[in-house]
């Protein structure tokens, strides 16, 4: 997700979803594989996600959208979470990334636990933030599901420009959105239901301001309202922030949508789902069924967990999730 997402609310129904994966790479994840190796590291980190988000609301979100950002470049790999160097250039000062993405020391507080737990350095960052993002998830009150792991971590980073080409900006049109997903394997609905990921977290003034000053598919009381923490110059309250989700940022829900269908998306690139394209069957369909959204974004979180994930001999398991070994 291209924005800045930054509270225990119990759903009511848990949604376990089995699946099977027939690719030669990806049929080695398995929710078993750490069994014998860490069989804990599934209650530690639900331990230190739980709590994170106890101190912050807002970090849930964090994570959920830093595992976008990992999948989306170069596959699930870990490699957003690798810090640049003299020599290195990682994809946290992509600009879709610099400033805003966040939960870096969350994860490498997790990392010492699960190291702790373990005896020593045996899950891969990768799979802790897979982990971390699914639990953000359910902590919020979103779907639990089984997450497949197994994954390594890379040893390098995806370019500034393949973060830039691959992440869907918050200006982006619905044609473009359309394709960026598409180009990863997923289909319209499935987009519809990963951009339900915005019914919790924040964004900065500078990713709406042109939507609320300019744009015309919008509810005028909800523009005024956002106006009022976002000057129409910038740089004034640049960085401010207003919440994804006007109705319950820190829940997890299918409110996101209901806002969609009353024209109080905050971004051009949530709005556009519900503009008279092609996805406006599913933003209804998610508006008014809450389980139908929780049940297709859970099955959409594996399959992008399941976005071309280094196992076997490839990658390493770091031992400092922001630096190779």
């Amino acid at each position: 997700m291209a924005v800045s997402t930054h509270s225990n609310f119990f759903l009511g129904f848990l949604i376990i979803i089995f699946i099977t994966v027939s690719s030669p790479v990806s049929a080695q994840l398995s929710v078993s594989f750490y069994g014998s190796t860490c069989p804990s590291v599934f209650n530690t980190v639900r331990a230190a996600v739980r709590s994170a988000i106890n101190r912050e609301a807002r970090m849930g979100a964090s994570l959920i959208r830093m595992f976008f950002h990992d999948c989306f470049i170069n596959g699930c790999d870990g490699g957003v979470l690798l810090a640049d160097t003299g020599s290195f250039v990682g994809e946290q000062n992509a600009p879709a990334n610099k400033g805003s993405l966040r939960g870096f020391s969350v994860i490498d507080t997790i990392k010492s636990q699960v190291d702790s737990a373990c005896g020593g350095t045996v899950v891969s960052c990768a799979d802790i933030l897979a982990i971390a993002a699914r639990d953000s998830v359910a902590e919020l009150g979103g779907p639990s599901y089984s997450i497949p792991v197994g994954r390594r971590d890379a040893r390098t980073a995806g370019s500034t420009s393949l973060v830039n080409s691959d992440l869907v900006a918050p200006f982006e049109d619905l044609p473009s959105i359309l394709q960026k997903f598409s180009n990863k394997g997923f289909s319209a609905r499935e987009m519809v239901a990963l951009s339900g990921a915005h019914t919790v977290g924040q964004a900065r003034c500078t990713t709406f301001r042109d939507r609320i000053y300019n744009e015309t598919n919008i509810d005028a009381s909800f523009a005024t309202s956002r106006q009022a923490n976002c000057p129409r110059v910038s740089p004034n309250g640049d960085d401010n922030l207003a919440p994804l989700d006007p109705q319950s940022p820190n829940r997890f829900g299918n409110n996101y949508f209901q806002a969609l269908t009353n024209k109080r998306g905050l971004l051009h690139s949530d709005q556009v789902l519900f503009n008279g394209g092609s996805t406006d069957s599913f933003v209804t369909t998610y508006s008014n069924d809450e389980n139908a959204f929780n049940t297709d974004f859970a099955n959409a979180m594996v399959k992008m967990g399941n976005l071309s994930p280094l196992t076997g001999t490839q990658g390493e398991i770091r031992v400092n999730c922001a630096r190779t070994n």
